[in-house]
């Protein structure tokens, strides 16, 4: 996985916090070339941080993932490992399902490790 800084995390703030949108909007949010963030888009759908949602398959609206959010809470360590999609992952073997979200168990802090039942 190899992000652009400051760009894509900018995108993914941006939809975290105003939720799902479009790249025009997002331009406006970012400070960023409209035609940087259609670029950038699709990267970031193809590493499972966004996902790009209805109603019609073109119109181009896209909201952040789970694997996203998790990115901007390890943004700080982006520079500082070898494996940031690892990072990102979690300690769960699958890691992002076929939606582009973490597993669940990693989401929700769950660690697999208790047998407290």
């Amino acid at each position: 996985m190899k992000l652009r800084q400051p760009t894509d995390f900018l995108i993914l703030e941006a939809l975290e916090e105003k939720g799902r949108n479009v790249a025009t909007n997002l331009a406006e949010h970012t400070g960023k070339s409209r035609k940087n963030i259609n670029t950038r888009l699709p990267v970031l759908e193809d590493y499972g941080l966004v996902r790009k949602i209805g109603p019609a398959e073109r119109s181009g609206l896209y909201e952040v993932t789970s694997a996203g959010k998790a990115a901007l809470v390890y943004r700080d360590q982006y520079d500082e490992v070898d494996d940031f999609e690892s990072l990102i992952e979690g300690p769960s073997a699958g890691g992002v399902d076929d939606n582009g979200d973490l597993q669940a168990s990693f989401v929700r802090g769950e660690d697999e490790s208790d047998d407290d039942e």
